[in-house]
Formats: structure tokens, C-alpha cells, sequence
């Protein structure tokens, strides 16, 4: 039998639209000689679709629109839904698989493991499974899961979370082909951890596992797809893209499946999924084109690149906002990058705009030093600039923070942080300099002096951002190490000889500044715990680590 892999980019909420690709997707593989079509998790509503599975006509689509794709796909397929649940157990809904056949639903499956750690939080809205079953088709006995029914191999992992092993239970009925449909978010190196784990899947119950993952930005979260056919001995023999579209056949009489290229360095992998997210992001939010504020740096420069890369250099414009602490080198730099780039290029000073903001507070402030209220009255007008722009244009405005300056808040509410997406606030600042060099690797794109000058926000003489931050490469192993890793300022202190006082101080500063976090804009997630929706905090706590 061919089986074909088809990985989609589905929309959440958009039944009509991924009806519509299903059926397409289907038509193809027919095209192709396969006699069954594997789709990934929820493709039929979307995944993550959140509260919106509370809404009873939510659930009534997911049924209308499964029931109506069941007559008229012209073969066999596998489509992940969500389910009415079965039974009374407060939970009125089931993360599914259904097999349509000759114009019916044959079999469902609904997913027994639930994750709810990180981004994820099933238990709130679905009921799991009690049971796992084999189905017999076209001479194979399917053994059928959705994605974290396969993350619970005891042979692979050394502290499983749940006490029951779905694959385990159906390779016990005799399943003769494993098939997990999967919407597994991309984050840095977990794919080579999932061909990892996939592969001792497969031997370990020396059966070939068929894994088919979602693609593209559904909100903050990027799917890689990365669908693959693993054989018993590990060996892979389907492949899709990565963060595309795509329809892979593989032959489980000959072993043999279509392999398409993917890339292999992870950084290279990264910048795609940014890319990707990006794209999504704005496209399916209903927006065509984008605002960036240039301002010479490193951090909008890279923003810049990645929107062009998203979107189209036609649906990109620069604003450059030089205010009166703005070197003369900002300013060509941020010109330099909008030629290089190719996109359209504003300059809105800003100082007349200051000086009239600083003559209306001129008597409430009488007597009182300069301080950071006249700076961030800076990044305050840029924002509203930018906003301006996007309100009279509807274009959506790109915020520049990185995941560093997120972290220990040096970022200004309504200021820089004004926006649509938040596209590096989940990437390091150290990694933003290797994403520069990245997209400079076949011509320079980004001034070199950009990436040379020391960083500085520019809103005060003389300022650079290590006046009150330590370096970046010391700044960023101890947020990885804080934030991801989940270390004390003691562990952390520790294992790279860094002064206590310090780690402390940045990790205060971490948990002081979750206020401005959560009035962000969203970003993209691509590391193993990103701000917002994986790393809920409270915003007003008295825990000192």
C-alpha cells in the first residue's frame, strides 16, 4: 500500500479554508497512486484552538465539516478533529483521529495522553482516551496516536510522564504499522530530539513509524512539519520539508518513500522558522504589509531582513526616528539597510516632538534631574509614530526587542515596544548577532558597522547598553540558564564562576519586569520556554531564589 504524508498548514478556526486543502491534498495523493492519506493533528479546525473548543458551534463544524469531507474525498484518509467527548467527565470534547472511507467515518481514535506542560494545557479542554485499538486496512493493522502518545517511550526516556504507553498497547494487538499525527511546535534542536526518539519508536517495536506534523505560525507557535517515515532499523524513508507545504508517498511493501531536502545547521533552521512565523503571523492575522522602525542597530536591522525574507520587499517600509542623542552613523546605517534591502524608507525626526513633550512637563518636573522618564519619552513618540503609520496605512508594526532586553526589561512600554509581533522576543541577543551574519552570508545585507558598534538604545549621550547590563554573552548564559534551565542564581553562580551578587541581581531583574512581558506585543517561540503562554508568572510576587 501507498500511504502519502500530507502536511498542511492549516488555519485555527478556518473550516472552510482547511476542508479546502484537505480535499486538494487528497486529489493529489490519488494522482500518485496511494491508497491512504495521513493528516496531522486537529488539521480540520486548527491547532492550538484554545477556548474556542468551549464553543459548542465550534464543535458542531468540526462534526458538519468532518461528516461532509468523508463523501467527497476521493480515497482513504486520516484527519485529525476535535470530538464530542464520550462519557460524563466534564470534558465535552476529545482530540481526535478519524479514517474516512467510502464516503463515512470507519473508526475514530481519540488521543490518550495529554500534555500539559509548557505551551500546552489539554487536560483543560479535552477528555483522554481510556482505550487504544488497532484497525485493520488494506491488509495492515493501523496503530494509530496523536503526537504526545508517542512522547512516553520507557526506552527512551528516562523519566516518563504518564503510566501508560498507547504504542506499547496497540503493538500488543498486533499493530503492524505505527501512525502518530502530530502538531509539535518547533523550538531549537527538538528536532533532531524527535528523529531521536521516532527512531527508537521504530526498533524498539520493529514496526515503521509514519509521523505527520503540522507546518507553518498558528499565534506564537511555529510548526516545523518535518513529517518522516522511520523503518524498523531506523532508517528514514519519507521525508517532507521543513516549514512548507508538502506530500511525500511512501511504499510499505518496497520501503521506499520520496526524500526532500530539509536544512541541516540549526541556525539555518531558526532563522526558517522566524521566517515562516512571520509570515503566518501577519498573513493570516489579515495584514499584507509591515512597519519597521530602523534605528542602525544590530536588532531592527535583523527584523527588517526577516520581514523582507516573510513577506516581499514590496510590503516592507523603514522609518528611521533620529532623535537628538541619534549618531550621524545610525542614521546612514538605517538608510543603508533600507538600499540594501530594497524597501521603501521614511525619516521622521523625532527631537521637535521631544522638546515639545518635555516643554508640556516642564512644570511638573521643575527642579528634577533628567532621568529615564525623558528617555523613554523618546521611545514613546517613536511609538506613536509607528502606530500612526500602521493605523493610516494598515500596515502592522514589528517591535524589535530581543528575548535579552525583554528579559531584564530594557525595553520601554509604549515605546519600542509598541506592535503587532514581537518577532525576536523569544531570541537571544547573542543569537541575533549570528542571525545577522547569517543573512549576510551571500552579500551584505546588513551595514557591517551595525553589526560592529557597540549596542545602545541612543537615548542619552554616550549611552551604550552595557552601562547598566554586563556583557551579552555573560548576560544571555545566565537567562538561558534562569529562564529555560529553571536554575537558581546559587546553581547558576556555580557552574560558570560568575559573581552571586550578579546572578542574583538578573534574575530580580527577570521577575520584576514580567509586567511589561505581558503587555507585550506576541513574539514567536523558538527556544524550549519563551515568554507568555509557556512560562505563565505571576506578575506581583515577593520570592527572592
Amino acid at each position: 500500500m501507498k500511504i502519502a504524508l500530507a502536511q498542511l498548514n492549516p488555519t485555527v478556526g478556518d473550516f472552510a479554508g482547511n476542508s479546502a486543502k484537505i480535499l486538494e491534498f487528497t486529489q493529489r495523493a490519488e494522482q500518485r497512486g496511494a491508497g491512504l492519506v495521513v493528516f496531522s493533528e486537529l488539521c480540520l479546525c486548527g491547532y492550538l484552538p484554545l477556548d474556542l473548543i468551549e464553543r459548542p458551534q465550534f464543535m458542531e463544524r468540526n462534526e458538519r465539516e468532518l461528516a461532509c469531507l468523508a463523501k467527497r474525498l476521493p480515497i482513504p484518509s486520516i484527519v485529525g478533529y476535535a470530538a464530542r467527548a464520550l462519557g460524563s467527565t466534564g470534558k465535552g470534547a476529545a482530540n481526535a483521529a478519524a479514517l474516512l472511507a467510502n464516503g463515512a467515518i470507519q473508526f475514530v481514535q481519540h488521543k490518550m495522553l495529554l500534555p500539559t506542560y509548557d505551551v500546552f494545557d489539554e487536560s483543560r479542554y479535552f477528555q483522554p482516551a481510556t482505550s487504544q485499538s488497532v484497525f485493520l486496512f488494506g491488509g495492515q493493522k493501523l496503530g494509530i496516536t496523536i503526537c504526545e502518545d508517542i512522547w512516553n517511550d520507557k526506552t527512551f526516556w528516562a523519566k516518563p510522564l504518564y503510566e501508560r504507553d498507547p504504542v506499547a498497547e496497540l503493538v500488543s494487538q498486533g499493530a503492524s504499522v505505527l501512525i502518530n499525527i502530530s502538531a509539535s511546535p518547533y523550538t531549537i534542536d527538538k528536532r533532531s530530539l524527535r528523529l531521536g526518539m521516532l527512531r527508537a519508536l521504530a526498533k524498539t517495536h520493529a514496526r515503521p513509524v509514519i509521523y505527520v506534523n503540522q507546518v507553518g505560525g498558528n499565534d506564537s507557535l511555529v510548526f516545523d512539519g518535518d513529517s518522516v517515515v522511520v523503518l524498523p532499523n531506523g532508517t528514514i524513508a519519507a521525508q517532507a520539508s521543513s516549514f512548507a507545504e508538502d506530500l511525500v508517498i511512501f511504499d510499505t511493501e518496497t520501503n521506499v518513500g520520496d526524500l526532500h531536502e530539509e536544512p541541516t545547521e540549526e541556525l539555518d533552521v531558526a532563522l526558517q522558522a522566524l521566517i515562516c512565523g512571520t509570515r503566518d503571523y501577519v498573513r493570516k492575522s489579515g495584514f499584507q504589509k509591515v512597519v519597521v522602525g530602523l534605528s542602525g542597530g544590530i536588532d531592527s536591522s535583523v527584523v527588517a531582513a526577516i520581514a523582507v525574507s516573510a513577506l516581499g520587499r514590496e510590503n516592507v517600509l523603514g522609518v528611521s526616528m533620529p532623535g537628538p542623542y541619534s549618531s550621524e552613523g545610525s542614521r546612514t546605517d538605517a538608510r543603508q539597510l533600507a538600499t540594501n534591502l530594497g524597501i521603501d524608507f521614511l525619516a521622521l525626526p523625532i527631537s521637535q516632538v521631544f522638546e515639545s513633550y518635555k516643554s508640556a512637563l516642564h512644570e511638573p518636573f521643575r527642579g528634577l534631574p533628567q532621568n529615564v522618564a525623558e528617555e523613554n519619552l523618546q521611545a514613546r513618540v517613536r511609538g506613536n509614530f509607528l502606530m500612526a503609520l500602521s493605523n493610516k496605512f494598515g500596515s502592522m508594526v514589528l517591535s524589535t526587542g530581543n528575548k535579552s532586553e525583554m528579559a531584564v526589561g530594557y525595553c520601554t512600554l509604549y515605546g519600542d515596544m509598541a506592535g503587532g509581533l514581537a518577532l525576536l522576543s523569544d531570541v537571544p541577543k547573542t543569537m541575533v548577532y549570528a542571525l545577522a551574519e547569517l543573512i549576510n552570508r551571500e552579500r551584505e545585507l546588513i551595514p557591517a558597522a551595525s553589526i560592529d558598534k557597540p549596542p545602545s538604545a541612543e537615548l542619552r549621550p554616550n549611552q551604550t547598553d552595557q552601562d547598566s547590563l554586563p556583557p551579552y554573552d555573560v548576560l544571555d548564559r545566565i537567562l538561558k540558564a534562569y529562564i529555560e534551565d529553571v536554575k537558581s542564581p546559587a546553581e547558576i553562580a556555580e557552574q560558570y564562576g560568575y559573581d552571586l551578587n550578579l546572578v542574583r541581581q538578573i534574575a530580580r531583574k527577570v521577575d520584576q519586569n514580567e509586567y511589561k512581558r505581558r503587555q507585550a506585543p506576541p513574539g514567536l517561540k523558538i527556544t524550549s520556554r519563551a515568554f507568555g503562554l509557556g512560562r505563565p508568572f505571576p506578575i506581583v510576587q515577593k520570592f527572592i531564589p
